[in-house]
């Protein structure tokens, strides 16, 4: 087996990429993360999406919420309450400790890839980890004549706003993080991993180079789709897709990456949409693709790694 390349964005694409690292050598896979939700929150940059990742495929993230790391105290945050800042967005103890170093290792020169690199040797990581791009690209939500910033719509406001448009500010001008193009082209399969695709795989394709690398790849393209029985397994992917006009199910997955895709892997409620999806000219798998265990992962990846 060669290079695999996986675009990945929250808890969805962590489960199904822990499931991965068991099924391929680890060191063959190459995971571009979402950076669009990052943020700065008491002066440290915080990296959501690349977090997730990270914490589990190091065995440390908290099952239970699936993300933030296993066991975590928030001492920390309790006293930034009683000091009188705003707390919404829950950052653990040990959760920090990953956030300062990061923000030190950028305040001493170094680009976010190298910061990510740093972090998952430190974490033992094997699998590569890079984000999207070193320049900031910011995803931005409309909702009517509302702009919010991501993490304010989706952790301060809980995503009861109706999406309307997203932005992803500085995605004109951002390159690709040094080594993406060349996995890509290298690679021999590349993962669309189960995640929202407007607010995690959105914004990695919203690069240009990325996506147009996509398009002409030669390596064979396999999604799983995150939507079962026109629900998003988890978060707004749903709700998003019908307030901007796509249809919220397996086949509007697919019509949203035709441009590049080759095969789709759906889960068994979604069976009847097979020939609609088949007729954009992509494969189509059926299984379960529900996630609740690591058994569960590891059969979803075997089942991505043998589709053709």
């Amino acid at each position: 087996m060669g290079l695999i390349f996986a675009l990945a964005g929250g808890v969805g694409a962590a489960r199904l990429l822990r499931g991965l690292v068991q099924v391929i050598p680890p060191e063959d896979l190459v995971i571009v993360g979402n950076t669009g939700d990052d943020f700065e929150v008491y002066g440290l940059h915080i990296s959501p999406d690349l977090d997730i990742v990270m914490y589990t495929l190091a065995g440390i993230v908290d099952e239970a919420k699936g993300w933030g790391v296993s066991g975590d105290t928030f001492n920390c945050l309790d006293m930034l309450g009683k000091l009188g800042f705003e707390t919404w967005f829950k950052l653990g103890d040990r959760d920090l400790a990953i956030h300062i170093v990061r923000t030190k290792i950028l305040e001493e020169g170094m680009t976010l890839s190298q910061a990510t690199a740093e972090l998952c040797k430190m974490l033992g990581i094997k699998a590569r980890l890079v984000p999207m791009s070193n320049d900031p690209v910011r995803t931005k939500i409309v909702s009517g004549k509302l702009r919010l910033e991501f993490q304010e719509y989706f952790v301060k406001r809980g995503t009861k706003d109706e999406v309307t448009d997203v932005l992803f500010e500085g995605a004109e001008k951002a390159k690709p993080a040094p080594g993406i193009l060349e996995a890509i082209k290298e690679a021999e399969r590349v993962v669309i991993c189960p995640s929202n695709p407007i607010l995690s795989i959105a914004p990695i394709l919203s690069i240009s180079m990325i996506r147009d690398q996509l398009r002409n790849t030669d390596a064979y393209v396999i999604g799983v789709s995150p939507i079962v029985g026109g629900k998003a397994i988890k978060g707004p992917a749903d709700r998003i897709m019908t307030s901007m006009g796509l249809e919220a199910s397996a086949y509007g997955v697919a019509k949203y990456y035709e441009d590049f895709l080759d095969h789709l892997v759906i889960d068994k409620a979604d069976e009847h949409q097979k020939d609609r999806i088949k007729e954009l000219g992509v494969k189509v798998t059926i299984t379960d693709t529900r996630m609740k265990s690591l058994e569960d992962s590891i059969r979803l990846a075997r089942v991505v790694m043998k589709a053709q």
